[in-house]
């Protein structure tokens, strides 16, 4: 296994590519400084390069999620495409391979299972809040590296990464997080709320644990500055209406109130809320700034705003150019990282010399933080490595600078429903909120 404080010859690498049989044999290949593979014994093997690499995805194809997909999809897509056209990691084809586990924790433990056993998956591109947290130590025995655009949850604020120590894995957690956290962006809603001149707020909000999550991230910050929770109701999901909820919600008195659900219910509960002559100005979670939303529920929603994850990365107009080539699918804010997460994982391959889920491990802190040749692309970073050079890979999404838990830090961007659609009218600074977020967490 390669090390991460020595590289290999990357020159002798490409000369070399063409023989199969790394992928999926963590812990049984490893190589030397010119990239000629051994067995465990040191009897040599062949070149390490293989001829393909698949990158597993865990998707929400369907279910209650399933409408934030296409994004994801398209991003991870077209990052594939790109990383082929510059040569591949490794020289290897690239290619994904995509199964459904409608955000279900025991579906996605299948998935996993398939991806890694039956697909060779050199690295996992997914998973949600809600399928990481229960699966926790079963996604730690796999100890094949998962790089998600999804999670939010506070249970990874210290979970997950390599711990600062990327040559040794036994401290290490596993999973990283391309995106924002939940302690993040919702302490930007809060934030701005605060800004707004909302100090007084009721909450309406599903049973669930993402729902929930995201409310408390976001009254952290809030009480921590003043603000004050008037009523807060939480309902189970999928109800056919939430007029008995509002109802309840409206008992107090207040000037906002914060909405966590899933798109459906939150159509539902919205839609009631419109009907019902209400009034207040309604927040809504990350999730619900989509158009479907308005579509639904109609000009009664003008003025509420959702913040999200920001899209402020250094090479999101990179992203941007080669995602809008590749179809027609709507950003949202866990497209992005989707992108970020498989240009890490390839460019860790290309540092590591092989692509076994140790080596990939060991070098995703490495082609990301400080101190290397800055790179926006995986050909870039391709072409750096190359020439002997480290990098370090600036994002999509955010700088892409990895915490010890495998956490990033960005901006947070506010979008308010206008004239029948979601616009961006603000973005709140990362260094706005960095005080709000526990120093040693990020």
């Amino acid at each position: 296994m390669v090390d991460d404080t020595s590289k290999v010859n990357r020159r002798s690498v490409l000369k070399t590519v063409g023989a199969t049989g790394v992928v999926g044999l963590a812990g049984c290949i490893s190589t030397d400084g010119n990239g000629t593979a051994t067995d465990p014994d040191g009897t040599v093997t062949g070149s390490s390069g293989p001829d393909t690499i698949t990158f597993g995805q865990p998707a929400a194809l369907t279910g209650q999620w399933d409408f934030l997909q296409p994004g994801v999809s398209q991003a991870a897509d077209a990052a594939v495409q790109h990383i082929n056209d510059a040569g591949g990691p490794l020289g290897a084809e690239l290619s994904i391979s995509r199964r459904d586990t409608a955000v279900n924790p025991q579906e996605a433990r299948t998935v996993v299972t398939q991806l890694l056993e039956n697909d060779n998956a050199a690295a996992i591109l997914g998973l949600f809040s809600s399928e990481i947290n229960p699966l926790w130590n079963f996604l730690q025995e796999q100890q094949a590296p998962i790089l998600t655009p999804w999670p939010g949850s506070t249970f990874l604020d210290t979970r997950g990464g390599d711990k600062m120590t990327p040559s040794d894995t036994s401290d290490d957690e596993w999973v990283w997080r391309p995106i924002v956290g939940d302690t993040v962006h919702t302490s930007g809603n809060a934030t701005y709320t605060l800004d707004q001149g909302y100090n007084n707020i009721g909450v309406l909000t599903g049973n669930t644990e993402g729902e929930r999550s995201y409310v408390n991230g976001f009254l952290n910050t809030f009480e921590a500055n003043g603000g004050t929770v008037a009523n807060r109701v939480e309902v189970s999901l999928g109800q056919s209406n939430y007029q008995s909820a509002l109802n309840r919600l409206f008992q107090a008195d207040f000037d906002a109130f914060l909405v966590s659900f899933p798109q459906e219910s939150a159509i539902t509960a919205l839609s009631d809320w419109a009907d019902g002559g209400y009034g207040g100005q309604p927040i809504l979670s990350d999730t619900l700034a989509q158009q479907a939303v308005i579509d639904q529920v109609g000009s009664g929603l003008n003025g509420a705003w959702a913040a999200t994850p920001g899209q402020s990365g250094p090479s999101y107009d990179t992203f941007e150019e080669i995602y809008q080539q590749a179809g027609d699918a709507e950003i949202n804010g866990w497209t992005p990282p989707s992108w970020d997460a498989a240009q890490v994982a390839a460019l860790a391959i290309e540092r590591a010399g092989e692509a076994s889920h140790e080596a990939i491990q060991k070098n995703i802190g490495k082609v990301t933080r400080s101190g290397g040749t800055t790179v926006s692309t995986f050909a870039e970073g391709k072409e750096a490595l190359a020439n002997g050079d480290e990098i370090s890979y600036q994002g999509a999404a955010t700088p892409t600078n990895f915490t010890a838990h495998g956490n990033v830090f960005g901006s947070v961007t506010i979008r308010t429903a206008q004239d029948g659609e979601f616009v961006v009218t603000d973005e709140v600074a990362a260094d706005a909120i960095r005080d709000s977020v526990p120093e040693g967490e990020y």
